[in-house]
């Protein structure tokens, strides 16, 4: 089992964001096609984070504070792991 960050870059411990919040920002969006990551791309992209030891709640990123389901939304986006980019063989 990955054991994952518990606290966020710059956020106070009670603040919490929800899946429906999530999903409500997502709902809202207004993101082009040429903006947008592919289905496939979007998909892989949350799996490679859910195994990533900085993920903390299932959607924040603790290294650069960015909720995960948004950010891989976007076509340009990149992970900010140290030394590598996680997503860049998927892009």
């Amino acid at each position: 089992m990955i054991e994952q960050e518990t606290t966020c870059k710059g956020c106070r411990e009670e603040y919490k964001v929800t899946d429906q919040q999530i999903t409500r920002v997502l709902a809202t969006m207004k993101i082009t096609p040429e903006q947008s990551a592919s289905d496939a791309v979007y998909a892989e992209r949350l799996q490679i984070c859910s195994g990533c030891t900085k993920l903390m709640n299932n959607h924040t990123c603790t290294l650069c504070g960015c909720i995960v389901p948004i950010t891989a939304k976007f076509k340009d986006k990149k992970c900010p792991f140290p030394g590598e980019d996680r997503w860049a063989s998927n892009q």
